[in-house]
C-alpha cells in the first residue's frame, strides 16, 4: 500500500512514516506539509492513500481533500487531526473523505488505512460517538418516498457508522452477501455513488 503523508509538523510526519514503515505493509511514497503540496502530491504519486492533517497554512486539508475529490471522486483520503470538530467531521464527509481519526488514535491508523484502502469509510471511537448528535434537530425525513424499509434503515445507519458488510452481517444477523445486495439496492433507490455518499446523506437527513 503506498501512503502520501501531509502534516505541517515534520516531527508529527516524521513520526508517522517511522510507525508505517516499521512494517512491510506499507511505503511512504511521499511526505508534503501543506494542501498546496498534498494536492501535487497525490496528482505526482498517485497514492493508495492520502493521510492528511486538516489544520495547515497555504491550504488546510479539508481544501486539499475537495480539490482532489472534485477531480477524482475515487481517491481514498483519511483526515488525521487533533480536532474533533463536527464542522469538520460534516465537511469531511461531505466531501466524500473515507476517514477522520483523531491523533491521539495512533494505535488506530495503521487498521485505518487498511481499511480505507480496502474500500471501507472509517472514523475514530470518539468521532463515530458523536455522528448521531450531529444534526439531531432535523426535521424527521420519511424514508417511504425511496422505498426504503426499516431493514435497509438499518444497514444505512451501520454503514454511517464505518462498518463494513460483514460487520453489518454480524450485527443484523444476515449473510454478507444478503447486506452486499441491500446497499446496492439502496444506492439504486437514492440515486447514490457509493457508501461515502451514503453516509453522508444519512447523517444529513437523520
Amino acid at each position: 500500500m503506498r501512503v502520501v503523508i501531509i502534516d505541517d509538523d515534520t516531527f508529527v510526519s516524521g513520526a508517522l512514516k517511522t510507525i508505517l514503515e516499521s512494517g512491510e505493509e506499507v511505503t511512504v511514497a511521499g511526505v508534503g506539509k501543506d494542501g498546496k503540496e498534498a494536492v501535487e502530491l497525490y496528482h505526482s504519486q498517485k497514492p493508495d492513500v492520502l493521510l492528511m492533517d486538516i489544520r495547515m497554512k497555504e491550504m488546510s486539508g479539508l481544501e486539499a481533500a475537495e480539490e482532489i475529490l472534485s477531480k477524482d471522486p475515487q481517491a481514498k483520503i483519511l483526515l488525521l487531526t487533533t480536532f474533533s470538530d463536527d464542522e469538520y467531521i460534516v465537511k469531511a464527509l461531505k466531501y466524500g473523505v473515507k476517514g477522520y481519526l483523531l491523533k491521539q488514535d495512533y494505535h488506530s491508523i495503521l487498521p485505518a488505512l487498511q481499511a480505507v484502502y480496502s474500500g471501507q469509510s472509517v472514523f475514530g471511537t470518539e468521532i463515530t460517538a458523536k455522528l448521531p448528535e450531529l444534526l439531531k434537530e432535523r426535521k424527521r425525513f420519511d424514508w417511504s418516498e425511496y422505498e426504503i424499509g426499516e431493514k435497509e434503515q438499518k444497514v444505512i445507519s451501520l454503514v454511517a457508522e464505518g462498518l463494513s458488510n460483514k460487520e453489518i452481517a454480524k450485527r443484523l444477523f444476515l449473510s454478507e452477501g444478503t447486506v452486499r445486495n441491500y446497499v446496492s439496492q439502496i444506492l439504486e433507490k437514492m440515486d447514490l455513488r457509493d457508501r461515502t455518499q451514503l453516509a453522508v446523506y444519512y447523517l444529513n437527513v437523520r
